[in-house]
């Protein structure tokens, strides 16, 4: 089985949010694989997608620090600031991060560990929502 499908993940605020269940409520098909892969492709250059720590929130806030202080804004070499001050810190935490995410689908549920989730890195102050090209295959 091969399957296509752009989802939408609703707007947020800046920041690393867990978004597993909402990527997961939009693919009912999931269900219907044994094993196979999904593969999560983000269509946008200021923010990113990752799997990391689904339980404790602090992980998710640490990031946004160390990002925010690591990729700063007004850095006075950037040339490209005519969409805002967030717009090029965005698009080098893009590509650290990374736009895609291949995931292993077993029993119908992605394989996941047990502490791993998958974020929506939003790296905009005020980003609209976000599509994502969904990618399963299986059987």
């Amino acid at each position: 089985m091969w399957l296509q499908r752009r989802i939408q993940l609703a707007a947020k605020p800046r920041g690393f949010h867990l978004v597993t269940r909402e990527i997961c409520g939009q693919l009912p098909e999931l269900d219907r694989i044994e094993v196979g892969l999904a593969h999560f492709f983000l269509q946008h250059t200021s923010a990113s997608l990752a799997i990391n720590e689904n339980a404790d929130a602090d992980v998710r806030r640490d990031l946004e620090s160390y990002f925010s202080r690591a990729v700063a804004e007004n850095e006075p070499y950037y040339r490209h600031t005519l969409e805002g001050p967030d717009d090029m810190p965005a698009h080098i935490k893009t590509v650290i991060l990374g736009s895609s995410l291949s995931i292993p689908v077993s029993d119908g549920q992605l394989a996941l560990g047990i502490w791993q989730g998958i974020y929506l890195c939003e790296h905009r102050n005020h980003a609209g929502s976000r599509s994502v090209i969904v990618t399963l295959h299986g059987e």
